[in-house]
């Protein structure tokens, strides 16, 4: 049986990154929410997001649970940004019998604001992927919805200085 390795963490914490340093140590499959959201519909969904990504998340959640009961490991690219998404999550997957593993990303606020700036660069040159444009709106926008989890709701804490 695989194990599902939850990654959380605010918008351009270095989730990403982080998620392909665990793909390679656990030999994971990632399933990303803005990834799919991009392949599936070019990140055009406009003020359907959270409508479009919560039923991305309810599908690739029952895939996680599929994978790891097929012997693979899984991340979650997902943020996770609520109590209560983490408690669902949590929940859901405590009811399918498989094992989890939190990990939250904690980015000082210089590298946070440079990766900010570096993402945003990426995607006016053409460069940005599934990445969508950072303003300041959208960032206090999804500040506003973040909540900061309790140390012992996770398992492993990683710090992110540059």
């Amino acid at each position: 049986m695989g194990k599902v390795y939850l990654i959380c963490g605010k918008i351009c914490s270095g989730k990403s990154y982080y998620a392909k340093l665990l793909k390679e140590k656990y030999t994971a499959v990632i399933l990303s929410t803005d990834e799919a959201t991009y392949e599936l519909i070019n990140n055009e969904q406009g003020e359907f997001y959270n409508i479009f990504a919560q039923r991305v998340n309810n599908y690739l959640k029952k895939k996680a649970a599929e994978i790891c009961k097929a012997g693979a490991n899984v991340i979650l690219d997902w943020g996770f940004w609520t109590k209560e998404n983490r408690t669902d999550i949590s929940s859901y997957l405590k009811s399918q019998d498989v094992s989890y593993e939190w990990h939250y990303i904690d980015v000082d606020d210089a590298t946070w604001n440079r990766n900010i700036e570096e993402r945003n660069k990426r995607i006016e040159e053409g460069n940005g992927g599934s990445d969508f444009y950072v303003d300041e709106g959208l960032l206090n926008k999804l500040l506003s919805m973040f909540e900061i989890p309790e140390k012992a709701e996770m398992d492993v804490w990683y710090e992110l200085n540059r």
